[in-house]
């Protein structure tokens, strides 16, 4: 269980090796560098960017932008599921009593 996987990963043209505990971790990455290598394609064309240390600061910016806005979307559903739920026990109390 302990044995690690050892995998290369090449993101930018440029290759880093990894060790990995698990399948789905090695899926995961894969998936990861091919979003990222898409997405510096994607910022070389549309921006026309040749230093790959910017490109790689973009990418690193909208892949976290995207989590932090996800974690306020979430938080604010979690807010909203919890109002409703209050809004719930309100109603039920009343009916109970």
């Amino acid at each position: 269980m302990g044995d690690k996987i050892k995998i290369r990963v090449t993101i930018a043209n440029r290759v880093y090796p990894l060790n990995i505990s698990s399948q789905n971790e090695e899926e995961g990455m894969r998936r990861a560098t091919d979003k990222i290598n898409d997405l510096v394609t994607r910022f070389e064309q549309d921006y026309a960017v040749s230093d790959k240390q910017d490109v790689l600061a973009m990418c690193a910016l909208q892949f976290a932008s995207t989590l932090e806005i996800n974690e306020l979307n979430t938080d604010d559903v979690v807010a909203d599921a919890t109002e409703k739920l209050k809004d719930l026990h309100q109603l039920l109390v009343e009916q109970l009593d």
